[in-house]
This record gives C-alpha cells, structure tokens and sequence, in this order.
C-alpha cells in the first residue's frame, strides 16, 4: 500500500514529517528520489530537527557526500548522504558507503540511484513530487 503525505506549503513542513516519522518505524535506510530542487534536503533538515539533531546542524552534505548528526535514541547517529556528484557505483563502496547502511545506524540517501546495488531489501523509498501549483507530495 501506497502511503501519501501532502504538503500543501512550506509551514505545512512540520506536521508532515511527524506523520513520516510516525510510519518510518524500525527502517534504518530511507532513500529519498525527487528532482533537483525538490526539497530532498528540506525534508531531510526537518526530520533531522524532529529526531533531536541541533536546529542548526543539518544541511546538504553536496560537498562532504556523507554528514554525520547525533539525534535522539533510538537515532543516535544519523547518517545523511548526497550522492549526486558520483558518477560510477564503484565510487559508492569507495565512500565506505555499506559500513554506515549495514550500521543499524539511520540513513537518509540523498539521489539513492547510483547505489541501488548496495541498498539493504528493507530500504524505504520516498519519492517527493513538486505540483503545478508548487506544494509537494511524498509518497512511499
């Protein structure tokens, strides 16, 4: 069964991830797929916020590929990808990719596609579609 979240507007944000949050459940790999500009790394910042990270600490990890955040158990380490700049799979084992998604830790992938071969079989799959009238819409 398809689960469906609007998002009507950007202060509509916070009650949306309380409800993802609600149904993510034991998952440990949540893989986010949204075209550029989204809001993969919006939603990603929230749900950080909302599981105890530091309001000020999640941002794109573009440049780092993998930020580390310290929530609230049971998600004391968060791990956040951004694999959009690697442009082989190979490049994902290079990161050291598999230590941190067979972790038990919490990861949330950032454009997920190039490590597909790698992604636990229980990995949550949102997708975030962008309107025409600009709200969005998460499914999974």
């Amino acid at each position: 069964m398809t689960m469906i979240i609007p998002i009507p507007a950007i202060s509509d944000l916070h009650a949306a991830v309380a409800t993802l949050i609600s149904e993510i459940g034991d998952t440990r790999v949540i893989a986010f797929h949204a075209p550029m500009g989204a809001g993969k790394t919006t939603l990603i910042a929230e749900l950080c916020r909302q599981l105890g990270v530091d309001a000020d600490t999640p941002n794109s990890p573009t440049f780092a590929i993998i930020n580390h955040y310290e929530g609230r158990p049971p998600h004391r380490d968060i791990y956040h990808f951004d694999l959009y700049r690697l442009q082989e799979p190979e490049q994902v084992f290079d990161i050291g990719a598999e230590d941190y998604l067979y972790s038990g830790a919490l990861c949330l992938i950032e454009w997920p596609d190039i490590a597909d071969g790698i992604l636990p079989p229980d990995t949550m799959h949102i997708h975030i579609a962008v309107n025409p009238d600009g709200s969005r819409t998460i499914s999974f």
